[in-house]
């Protein structure tokens, strides 16, 4: 999330390190995970970093961040080894349609639309959260004509800025200039280089952008309120017990704190919830 003369590796080296919590498998639970899964002893994620702090690299090049934490969690309590493979965003429901994947976790928002193609497990709850340079203007309420980034398939980039686009045209304003990139730090960099205006992502992402690159003497800053919150939420097949198996799993976590010991070592426990749902989308 530096500028582009930046080193990836010492970028890196200012992010929170992974926790890891104690906690054994639960055999009613486990009980439940589909026997192919179950007798592989292997959970297949799909998941696309970077986007800090759910899921980004370390210097080493391992995948680590909030959801890989509660995912290495649940597949405790699943008596599973989860495997962490980096993808596409837009990929990754797909690969779970066609078996490539057991699961994914990639701060997906369980929408209606979402359900569609897959079931999804309730985890957080985020919301939109747009991020200025520091002492700029932006107003995201009124952002006609200017240069928005976005990272590519996300809600921002599907739902959210074109509905404030399209409200600016028919109010007779210049459309926002949506940028859309392939990784959130991509974004993060055109706005510290000044190719865009502002960002808009998930509210514990540019909360964290906005630390992350205070610690190198960069000032970004949140602007606006959050928006729309919605749930987080793991996808895997539709109809498969591998979603109550799942579901229990992260109830498990909540009810017995590892949950919030997860959450609060990253920062974000301002969207923890109390109750995780099998297809909580809201719209």
């Amino acid at each position: 999330m530096l500028v582009a003369t930046s080193c990836t590796n010492d970028e890196s080296a200012l992010d929170v390190q992974p926790i890891t919590v104690q906690v054994g498998e639960q055999p009613a639970i486990a009980a439940l995970v589909p026997p192919k899964i179950a007798s592989s002893g292997v959970l297949r994620v799909g998941t696309n970093p970077p986007y800090q702090p759910n899921e980004f690299k370390n210097p080493q090049g391992k995948i680590v961040g909030f959801d890989i934490d509660v995912m290495e969690a649940i597949a405790a309590v699943l008596g599973l080894q989860p495997k962490f493979f980096e993808s596409d965003f837009d990929k990754i429901i797909p690969a779970i349609q066609a078996g490539t994947f057991d699961i994914g976790i990639s701060s997906f928002t369980d929408t209606l639309e979402r359900e569609k193609q897959v079931d999804f497990v309730t985890y957080y709850r985020a919301g939109v959260q747009w991020v200025q340079r520091a002492g700029d203007n932006v107003d995201p309420d009124n952002a006609c004509g200017l240069r928005v980034g976005v990272q590519a398939t996300t809600v921002e980039d599907t739902d959210e800025v074109p509905a404030k686009s399209a409200a600016c045209v028919a109010a007779g304003k210049p459309p926002i200039e949506k940028e859309k990139f392939d990784a959130q730090d991509q974004a993060v960099t055109a706005l510290l280089l000044g190719k865009i205006d502002a960002f808009s992502a998930d509210s514990p992402v540019s909360a964290y952008a906005v630390t992350k690159v205070a610690k190198i003497g960069e000032d970004l800053e949140l602007v606006g309120p959050i928006y729309d919150a919605a749930p987080y939420g793991i996808p895997l097949p539709k109809g498969s017990s591998l979603g109550p198996a799942v579901q229990q799993a992260m109830q498990y976590l909540i009810d017995n704190g590892y949950y919030r010991q997860i959450a609060e070592h990253w920062g974000v426990e301002a969207g923890m919830i109390e109750t995780s749902q099998i297809n909580g989308a809201q719209s």
